[in-house]
């Protein structure tokens, strides 16, 4: 049992790394603005992510519910060591995804108002002005009837 903990807690930490350095090169194409490149590296990262959450199941079955820490607790001092330093650095690994995830997300959402704004802009200029017609108290109307004038009454 000691085996199964410590090798997937040793692939959870290579994959944690490997997850590290796939979403600091993302921030690097959002920053680039490569959409194709960034949706390419997208499906990497979440088969990564799918592999990391099999192995934590994989931890978890195999513990019975009890905790690393708690099952170390029970092992041999230097076995017991080596497991908290493998389980320190996988906890350390997640935090330090889930901050550059973070930076990535808020990166993304600031692109995407960006462009929003860019292309609001851009079809309010290229759309034609509305025609104003005249109101019954002599200004200028800027909005229409949306329903036909002579039905309704109006001419």
């Amino acid at each position: 049992m000691h085996q199964i903990i410590h090798e997937s807690l040793s692939r959870q930490d290579k994959a944690l790394a490997l997850l590290r350095d796939l979403l600091e090169e993302e921030y690097r194409i959002l920053i680039g603005r490569d959409t194709d490149r960034v949706a390419a590296l997208e499906f990497s990262i979440q088969e990564l992510i799918r592999q990391i959450a099999v192995e934590k199941t994989l931890v978890i079955r195999t513990l019975g519910g009890v905790r690393v820490s708690e099952y170390a607790a029970g092992l041999p001092e230097e076995r017991s060591a080596a497991l908290l330093t493998l389980f320190a650095s996988v906890d350390a690994g997640e935090q330090e995804v889930s901050r550059q995830a973070s930076r990535n997300a808020q990166l993304s959402l600031a692109l995407l108002d960006q462009s929003t704004r860019t292309l609001q802009a851009l079809t309010s200029q290229a759309a034609p002005p509305r025609a104003g017609v005249y109101g019954r108290h002599g200004g200028m109307r800027h909005e229409m009837h949306p329903q036909a004038a002579l039905i309704s009454g109006r001419l």
